[in-house]
């Protein structure tokens, strides 16, 4: 096992998410107490300036460095995180310093890997470290960076991505499961369970590499689209095929079709089943229902049909999900 210290430099700025800087951290000090072999990692934290900076959460960070400082070292690993903005209907926006890109660039190119957590996948896409490359962030800013760079095939799904050295995770929590496969890709397997059993976490989720979640909130501001929404969330346990949405819309059924794939980027067979595996997931984690109960009152029909919703959207089955997410004693 190796002895180098890796060093790994994490990139700050004003309205940084708190978790994306503070997550990967504490999955990286753990290295070093679960080996007496490996010197593990050392992390800093690079700004433009060494002045406070404020996150997201409002809590104040003191950077270790500058970019410039940064930047005449050899860094093992550059972890780029992000920043949002959610405008008056609530709709997310990540947001792109053009300062912020430049010094990632000239990080990057100091860097053996390059990293982004949540929406810093938007830095690294328009600093061009992401073009020609597939690429995840928060399944909420998906369509934004989908559209902003057209270069980058975006695929909202995974928790993590890997294109050669470039990585790039998902949204709020999954920092942690990214750092953990860079801690399995430097020290093995066997150090990375570890340390996710010391963070009670598992080295790989039961559900494959899936966010486990689904874009069911408002995305749209056309009225039509708006009210099947909410109309499909009132009567997941009612018919809601192709020609029963299209009846409600008054609308034909190719009408619909286009008018799904316009505003929601899905087909109206797959947006339901996104929505019933939601509602599915909640009553898995909040209730004692039984399978078949849930399989009803989701508009499943039948458990076999919900094992391979679940299967399809979240690569686990019901039975697995409850097992992980359950919050209500058994």
């Amino acid at each position: 096992m190796s002895t180098v210290e890796r060093l790994v430099v994490i990139v700050l700025f004003e309205g940084v998410d708190l978790l994306d800087v503070t997550g990967p951290p504490e999955v990286f000090s753990l290295v070093r107490r679960e080996t007496d072999d490996a010197t593990g990692y050392r992390v800093v934290l690079a700004a433009e300036r060494t002045d406070p900076v404020t996150t997201s959460a409002g809590v104040r960070v003191l950077p270790d460095l500058t970019f410039a400082e940064a930047a005449a070292r050899s860094i093992d690993t550059l972890l780029v995180p992000g920043s949002v903005e959610i405008d008056a209907r609530r709709r997310v926006h990540a947001l792109t310093d053009p300062v912020v890109v430049e010094w990632v660039k000239r990080l990057a190119g100091r860097a053996r890997r390059v990293t982004s957590v949540c929406v810093g996948a938007h830095l690294l896409a328009a600093a061009g470290l992401l073009d020609g490359k597939r690429a995840t962030t928060h399944w909420s800013t998906a369509r934004q960076l989908a559209a902003d760079h057209p270069a980058v095939e975006v695929d909202a799904d995974p928790i993590f991505i890997r294109e050669g050295d470039v990585w790039t995770g998902a949204g709020i929590s999954a920092c942690l499961d990214l750092a953990l496969a860079l801690v399995a890709d430097d020290f093995g397997e066997a150090l990375a369970l570890r340390v996710a059993r010391q963070l009670v976490m598992y080295l790989k989720r039961p559900g494959g590499q899936s966010q486990f979640s689904v874009p069911l909130e408002p995305v749209s501001a056309t009225r039509r689209i708006e009210d099947l929404r909410l109309h499909i969330l009132r009567n997941l346990d009612g018919p809601l095929g192709v020609a029963d949405l299209a009846a409600h819309a008054h609308v034909s059924e190719r009408q619909l079709t286009r008018i799904f794939k316009a505003e929601l980027g899905t087909t109206p067979s797959v947006y339901v089943e996104s929505a019933r595996v939601e509602r599915a997931r909640h009553q898995l984690e909040s209730t004692d229902l039984t399978l078949d109960r849930i399989a009803a009152t989701c508009g499943f029909g039948t458990t076999d049909t919900l094992v391979r919703a679940f299967r399809r959207q979240l690569d686990t089955t019901p039975t697995e999900y409850r097992l992980r997410f359950r919050t209500v004693p058994g």
